[in-house]
């Protein structure tokens, strides 16, 4: 199927402060974590959900659980651009009818889009609720997301999504994630998002030139083949093989410990690699 590009400039108000403006220095772009616990949350921690900011735009991927009280704490909910999910599983999703509720109390007018593999939206209690603008998306698409306030010139030309189909049980999306057009003469990396997948999967499906790979390292190595996710020590062949400029690993299961898992994903990236935290914010 052809890429095809899907208009993303539904959202609310900007009304920016603070973390907000912290959040969109310059051309750069930036990622900050909501949540990163692997299928349920932790003591004090929350499921996959992460803030990404660049070209003006902020879009929200993924929204497990825990991820929109997080998302308080860091920036106002109405300058949300859009919002991306991966799959269906709920530690994925299930923040975004939270979200909803907040937009619908706080009398929100316009409605933010979301973009989603086909089954979500009948699953979300607010599927139908004038609050979001639902789109179904599809491995190969390309969504283009513009923040609305952004400015005509200098680093306000939004981010483009691209999407591909991982190794995983429901329909599941990895995304590429970079800045548009009139900011790729600055020479900037892309951000790849490996979502949920097992290892019949290669990063390489996400194109070339990833600065950044967060990527899904949900047990160590003696746990592989219990589930269609990634050991550390696959999540860093698999970075290594697509020649990413960094590794971040993300998705962990509470009960594995996070050292080991570090330790064998380096052993196989050939550097060292970063793990996700709560609030933790990296540049791309």
């Amino acid at each position: 199927m052809a890429g095809r590009d899907v208009a993303g400039r539904d959202a609310a108000a900007r009304n920016a402060a603070g973390n907000d403006a912290a959040g969109n220095e310059g051309d750069r772009g930036s990622l900050t974590v909501l949540g990163c616990d692997g299928s349920y949350p932790g003591p004090g921690g929350a499921c996959s959900g992460y803030l990404v900011r660049g070209g003006g735009a902020t879009v929200w991927l993924d929204a497990g659980a825990g991820t929109f009280a997080a998302l308080q704490l860091v920036a106002d909910p109405r300058t949300v651009d859009a919002v991306v999910l991966s799959h269906e599983h709920p530690d994925h999703w299930i923040d975004v009818d939270s979200f909803a509720a907040w937009r619908r109390g706080a009398g929100c007018g316009r409605p933010v889009a979301v973009y989603a593999p086909p089954g979500l939206r009948n699953r979300s209690y607010f599927g139908g609720d004038p609050t979001l603008a639902w789109h179904q998306v599809e491995p190969s698409w390309r969504v283009a997301v513009r923040g609305v306030e952004a400015p005509a010139t200098g680093g306000g030309s939004g981010l483009l999504l691209s999407f591909c189909a991982t190794d995983h049980g429901p329909p599941t999306l990895g995304v590429r994630i970079e800045h548009a057009a009139g900011d790729r003469s600055a020479g900037l990396a892309a951000l790849g998002y490996t979502a949920d997948t097992g290892p019949d999967w290669s990063a390489e499906e996400l194109g070339p030139g990833i600065g950044l790979l967060l990527c899904e390292a949900t047990y160590t190595s003696e746990h592989e083949g219990e589930g269609r996710h990634l050991s550390g020590r696959q999540a860093g062949g698999l970075a290594a093989a697509a020649g990413v400029g960094r590794l971040v690993l993300t998705h962990r299961r509470p009960s594995t410990d996070a050292s080991a898992l570090e330790a064998e994903a380096a052993t196989e990236f050939g550097a060292p690699v970063e793990q996700a935290a709560v609030n933790r914010v990296f540049p791309w």
